[in-house]
């Protein structure tokens, strides 16, 4: 069978740089196979991409060299419009690709660029949004809907075309973790109903797993590293050697002293269960019943002592019974929220797309005026303050970072706050430069912005805040298209500032955030806080993650599906485990 898509000794060198991005790449994809493409930042995987969908010479100008064949045609013959009818790419940020007033004229785009019959375009339309569940939503504006249902009509937009292979460029970036769900359902729908080529570029490993995957392929500094299915590359650590994050109960099964390679169906934590009685396995190896595997993991979860907790400091941030409402008359969005943060603390928010969270961020930092009830710091009330008064001592950092930055180079970005408030030389260089290192972009220090990915200026976002030194940071989806290196890289830093006093409010739809880096857990739904807990207990609680469509931990999954007697004590362990792994390596 010809591949869809075919890499022979492919090579590609940007102009502005001396060194190939991607060098000697030999891959064949098979029609109608499912393939996820992973790796840190910088291994090559958005520019493999790239070259697949056109970007790359049409938008990106470069240097190749090698073969690289589409439907057995090779790309170097064809131009932009040819390569748009055979791949489909739906971006990480769906606004982004929008440019109908409609859900429904932004699917006939394509088609009628084409000169589609209106019979047929109006047909094909129909049949895009009913497959991804979006024909309901035709006659509305597409910017209104929320982050799940955009990625929706973005694939509507893209079925329609009659696409055979589509590429999906971090699709689960701005999803909160049930529209992620169903994103990925979604996908795996099309692909098995379709017959579609299907490409995923993702750093949500475990999101991604929790559908059927073909073969993983695992980029390295531009070239790769590995080709596999989930269970051999699990089974073999693949990922974790490559800067990727392997689902967190693998992890937990090696703490509890449960060996991986006695195991198999390791790609979900319902699916895993033990090689035990099955013929002809090697000798020599460990291979534990499901009695023993069990003992161990209760022992090993008992066995865990919990750390100190962090001492908080004195109160910082109190909200006291707040209601916003979007105009008079309107319902309220935020009803009766009452919760604090203390000095050092670390506090996450949780909830799904359009619980209100965002909106709480506005009341906190005075870009909204509640309806109703107190927000102080330190006990004084900021009704009174100015929003500079506030950003003196809050910091904000928005979901999507092009909302945010306004200049052309990235130092002046940084510097951008620290001139409006007076802070000269050298101090302001110190604090540019200590960001800079910190967010993982002082290789890049003297760019344009315009060169950074979307995670990149994410982290920029970041340090401009960072260089201000608020007593309170708002992080609005801090991790969102950020690897593993760099997350954890980061959540270090800011962890080592909450150990010094800053604190910090984590609007974020990462659950490994939260249970890694949250001191306490205040969980939203529908305007309203419906639980405020250890972030194990929340996660471990199948009916608060339920009516907060958020997404209980793989950890208490896990627990669960092996029957053990505490699901949250696990999810706990786990935690412990996790910070001695990381003290022992400091």
């Amino acid at each position: 069978m010809q591949p869809a898509i075919s890499f022979r000794n492919f090579s590609f060198r940007y102009k502005s740089q001396s060194e190939p991005i991607l060098k000697n790449i030999y891959l064949d994809i098979s029609p109608g196979e499912k393939i996820w493409i992973a790796g840190p930042s910088g291994s090559g995987k958005s520019t493999l991409a790239h070259c697949i969908n056109g970007l790359i010479p049409f938008s990106y100008g470069g240097e190749v060299s090698g073969n690289l064949y589409i439907g057995g045609l090779e790309v170097s013959e064809q131009g932009i419009f040819e390569r748009s009818r055979s791949v489909g790419t739906i971006l990480q940020n769906p606004d982004a690709q929008f440019v109908g007033q409609t859900v429904g004229e932004d699917t006939a785009f394509q088609m009628e660029n084409e000169q589609v019959a209106q019979s047929v375009m109006k047909a094909r339309v129909v049949t895009a949004l009913d497959l991804v569940g979006m024909l309901a939503y035709e006659e509305q504006g597409p910017h209104d809907l929320s982050g799940g249902q955009k990625q929706s009509v973005s694939l509507a937009g893209v079925l329609s075309t009659r696409a055979d292979i589509l590429l999906f460029d971090e699709p689960l970036a701005n999803l909160d973790p049930a529209s992620g769900v169903r994103a990925m359902q979604l996908i795996e729908d099309i692909h098995r109903r379709e017959g579609k080529t299907v490409i995923i570029i993702e750093h949500r490993v475990e999101d991604v797993l929790a559908q059927p995957i073909d073969r993983i392929v695992v980029m390295s500094e531009g070239e790769i590293a590995a080709i596999g299915t989930p269970e051999e590359l699990l089974r073999e650590g693949v990922l974790a050697r490559h800067g990727l994050r392997q689902p967190l109960y693998l992890n937990a099964l090696e703490y509890a002293g449960v060996p991986i390679s006695g195991l198999k169906s390791l790609a979900t934590p319902e699916g895993v269960v033990t090689l035990a009685g099955d013929g002809n396995l090697p000798e020599g190896s460990e291979y534990l019943g499901e009695t023993e595997i069990r003992s161990r993991l209760e022992a090993w979860a008992e066995r865990v002592e919990p750390a100190t907790g962090r001492l908080s400091g004195a109160p910082l941030l109190e909200l006291k019974d707040i209601s916003f409402a979007y105009g008079r008359g309107r319902t309220d969005v935020v009803r009766n929220v009452s919760f604090s943060i203390s000095e050092g603390e670390r506090l996450a928010l949780l909830g799904s797309n359009g619980a209100g969270k965002s909106t709480l961020s506005g009341l906190i930092t005075g870009i909204l005026k509640p309806k109703s009830g107190t927000i102080t710091i330190r006990g004084e009330d900021l009704s009174r303050w100015s929003i500079r008064q506030r950003g003196e001592e809050i910091g904000y950092v928005m979901q999507n970072p092009n909302h945010m930055i306004t200049q052309h180079m990235i130092r002046d970005e940084i510097a951008l706050g620290l001139t409006a408030r007076g802070v000269l030389s050298p101090e302001r260089e110190r604090r540019i430069d200590e960001v800079l290192h910190t967010c993982g972009l002082y290789p890049y220090r003297n760019w344009p912005v315009s060169g950074l990915s979307f995670g990149q200026k994410k982290r920029l976002t970041i340090a401009s805040i960072l260089a201000l030194e608020p007593k309170l940071m708002i992080l609005d989806e801090p991790t969102a298209g950020q690897d593993y290196r760099h997350y954890t890289e980061f959540m270090d830093f800011i962890d080592g500032l909450a150990g010094r006093g800053m604190a910090f409010l984590f609007i974020t739809h990462d659950m490994h955030l939260a249970l890694e880096y949250a001191d306490r857990a205040v969980v939203m739904a529908e305007g309203e806080i419906i639980a405020a807990d250890t972030v194990p207990r929340i996660l471990s609680d199948s009916e608060v993650t339920g009516r907060a469509r958020l997404r209980e931990t793989s950890l208490s999954r896990f627990a669960k599906a092996w029957g053990l007697s505490s699901p949250s004590g696990f999810v706990q362990a786990f935690i412990e485990a996790e910070k001695k792994v990381k003290e022992a390596d400091e």
